[in-house]
Order: C-alpha cells, then sequence, then structure tokens
C-alpha cells in the first residue's frame, strides 16, 4: 500500500503542446505494473482546452467543477457539469476543456497499453472548432 499525503507530488503546468491556455494538473495515479491506471485532476482557466487527440484503451472523464465542453471528432460541442463522466471510446478523436467564460475541473482516467503509450496528441483545437454553440 503506499499512501501519499496531500500536497506530496506537486501540481505541474500542463504542456503548451498539448493544450491551448492555461492547464494544471494534479497527478492523482501512475500505477505501477502490472497496474496500468494513471489519472489526472486536470483544472483549465476559461477558455482553455486540450488539442484534439486519441486514448488507445479510451479515457473516462469526470467533471468536479465549473462548466466545461467536449467534442468527439464530427459530433456536436456537448456542455460538461459537475457530476457528469464522460466516455470516450479507443481511438476516438476528442477535445475537451473549459467554457470560454468558465472554468472546469476535471479527474481524466485511462489506462496505458503494454509499452506505456495512453494518449496520441494531434493538432489544436481551433478558435472557430472551440466557438460553435453547445448542446447539452
Amino acid at each position: 500500500m503506499d499512501v501519499r499525503p496531500c500536497g506530496s507530488v506537486p501540481t505541474r503546468r500542463a504542456p503548451a503542446d498539448y493544450f491551448t491556455g492555461t492547464v494544471w494538473q494534479d497527478p492523482i495515479i501512475e500505477a505501477p505494473a502490472p497496474a496500468n491506471l494513471r489519472a489526472n485532476r486536470v483544472s483549465f482557466e476559461p477558455g482553455a482546452r486540450t488539442a484534439w487527440h486519441t486514448h488507445p484503451l479510451g479515457q473516462t472523464l469526470y467533471v468536479l467543477q465549473g462548466c466545461g465542453r467536449v467534442q468527439s471528432l464530427g459530433g456536436p460541442v456537448r456542455e460538461i457539469r459537475p457530476g457528469d463522466v464522460v466516455w470516450i471510446p479507443a481511438g476516438e478523436k476528442h477535445w475537451h476543456g473549459a467554457g470560454p467564460d468558465t472554468g472546469m475541473t476535471h479527474v481524466a482516467m485511462q489506462e496505458a497499453t503494454p509499452d506505456g503509450k495512453y494518449a496520441d496528441w494531434m493538432e489544436k483545437v481551433t478558435d472557430e472548432q472551440y466557438a460553435v454553440a453547445v448542446t447539452r
């Protein structure tokens, strides 16, 4: 058993190559083998978002606070709020982030492949893609 006291793992700024705007990550777990779970608490400032990406084994998002957005390629931009759970299937190209005027925090959970791969990062979401009308 490993107990990590609150504050023992520093918050880190998300890499600019994969995010637009200011995004902070608080690592929750990167489980050692044979487990393959990685989870982070991710806080997006207003207007911040991920780049388009996929996950080889899928991803689950659990929204903690704020009002955000999520979209799969070709689908509508959906609004997400606290308590919402989003499942993104393996290989589905998508993005997620905050609303334009509100921050959003979620827990992002995904598994790694046997070679340690969690995500494939792609191009950034354009302002035009981000600014379309949302549906709930």
